[in-house]
């Protein structure tokens, strides 16, 4: 399959103060968040001067990915600036006619995978019947590289505490009605299958897998356990030392950096627990050649990169202009 350029597409963040507000209500648009919950939330971001790390994170991922490949590169988000439809039109007045989508995120899911799918289609609409033909790549949790990342990070973190800390994985729950959309379980089923793959590959034969960021009513359902509550109860079992591995994010996002670097560390001091987070891929040069490698995939026909296992786990495959990527997918309500 021949392509003519590359779109990194992400979710978006604000880079200035004026930008939070605006940015939370086109995230929670049409979700009927309470004002004040928004303004909690705004409080998060205005913690960092207002400034979300994930688009500098993404533009140096940019930066690597031209480096290690010939495609112009484009950049285009769900909820800010630059806005996908925007930069599909840029795209369509460029003359590109097909181009590969890389999505900053992992798994299957709704959110993870089908919102991207529909921003997709949603751009092509907007720019109109000559649109660029946008091919969304397939997911990557199970990937080689990416779980040599997550591996070397907490390898690497392992340093930093006492011997024997416990293990935890972490990702962003979900309520347990959408982890149903994509089959029963599917973007937990992910999650827990990665968090293996990453726990055998650093040599732990132990370890948790916990949830965080949870922003919905507490009449419904979600992910559990919180990473937080989790902590606690390691605490009373004895516990001295916990590495966090955020293994849900390929980049520090607010949930990241406040919810685990800020609140989730205030939470270890008061517990007396030695707390260190493990990093993410970020811009990390071997995120970029998984890129690639998700892309020569389709250009030149090369078999899929997966870590080999006993029980793999089922990923959505690569899909055309918003159309669904894996049968059955994801339901939109």
């Amino acid at each position: 399959m021949h392509f003519d350029a590359v779109l990194l597409l992400s979710f978006g963040g604000p880079e200035g103060p004026e930008q939070v507000r605006p940015f939370l209500e086109n995230v929670t648009r049409g979700r009927n968040v309470p004002p004040e919950r928004l303004d909690a939330v705004a409080e998060h971001y205005l913690h960092f001067g207002g400034i979300s790390p994930i688009n500098g994170i993404n533009r140096a991922l940019i930066e690597q990915l031209q480096n290690v490949q010939d495609l112009p590169v484009y950049f285009g988000n769900r909820n800010w600036e630059p806005y996908v439809e925007d930069t599909v039109k840029a795209m369509h007045d460029n003359g590109i006619r097909r181009a590969a989508v890389f999505t900053t995120s992992a798994w299957s899911g709704y959110s993870s995978c089908t919102q991207y799918v529909e921003d997709i289609a949603r751009a092509r609409k907007a720019v109109g019947p000559n649109a660029p033909e946008l091919v969304k790549l397939r997911t990557y949790f199970d990937h080689p590289l990416f779980v040599e990342m997550f591996a070397e990070a907490v390898t690497a973190t392992a340093q930093t505490v006492p011997a024997g800390a416990r293990l935890v994985f972490t990702a962003h729950s979900v309520p347990i009605a959408a982890d149903q959309r994509c089959g029963p379980n599917l973007y937990s089923r992910q999650v827990a299958y990665a968090a293996r793959l990453v726990a055998s590959a650093a040599g732990y034969a132990e370890h948790d897998l916990v949830w965080q960021s949870r922003s919905g009513p507490p009449q419904v359902p979600w992910l559990e356990p919180d990473v937080a509550d989790h902590l606690t109860s390691l605490k009373d079992n004895g516990t001295e030392a916990v590495i966090v591995c955020p293994i849900g994010f390929v980049a520090d996002h607010i949930e990241v950096v406040w919810d685990l670097d800020y609140e989730l560390r205030q939470h270890a001091e008061e517990l007396n627990i030695a707390l260190a987070r493990a990093a993410t891929p970020n811009a990390d040069p071997r995120f970029a050649r998984l890129a690639v490698e998700l892309i020569d995939e389709l250009r030149y026909g090369r078999q899929l990169a997966r870590v080999s296992a006993a029980d793999p786990e089922p990923g959505c495959g690569a899909s055309k202009n918003g159309e669904s990527c894996r049968p059955p997918h994801c339901a939109a309500g």
